[in-house]
């Protein structure tokens, strides 16, 4: 499970260190592509699988369906962990995200985040200041 909120630095080769307490299981591969929110998404290989499969089960019939799998499907990379501890995130994703140098890695459970330190700050701010809002319609889906 991934949980947290670590800051980062990525370097000119695109290589960021993943924090140690996740490096073991993403030793057995990981995947990164465009996340939504304008970050990017880092994955295990098997839970990229199921996410991988479920995206590619949607109807090719609808435009909005091709066109999410299109943006996490083409936009995927395998990465693997280095004796470091590092992945190098390719050059096209760290453009997406506007990755440059100060990055913020949250972890999400089954996923972790890749974020640009300014808009990380940015979007928590903004999202802690409607946290109660948010929390209501969350509680009207039941959690």
């Amino acid at each position: 499970m991934f949980i947290g909120e670590y800051a980062h630095n990525i370097d000119e080769k695109g290589r960021l260190a993943v924090p140690a307490k996740f490096r073991a299981e993403l030793k057995k591969g990981a995947v990164v592509t465009r996340g939504l929110d304008n970050c990017l998404f880092l994955y295990t290989q098997g839970e990229w699988k199921k996410l991988a499969g479920k995206l590619a089960a949607l109807p090719i019939s609808q435009a909005k369906s091709r066109a999410f799998a299109r943006l996490m499907l083409a936009g995927a990379m395998d990465v693997d962990v280095d004796k470091q501890g590092r992945v190098i995130v390719p050059e096209y994703l760290r453009t997406y995200a506007g990755v440059h140098k100060k990055v913020v890695i949250t972890g999400l459970y089954n996923r972790l985040e890749i974020w640009d330190e300014t808009k990380w700050n940015t979007y928590k701010a903004i999202t802690e200041k409607d946290s109660t809002e948010i929390a209501e319609t969350l509680g009207e889906l039941g959690v």
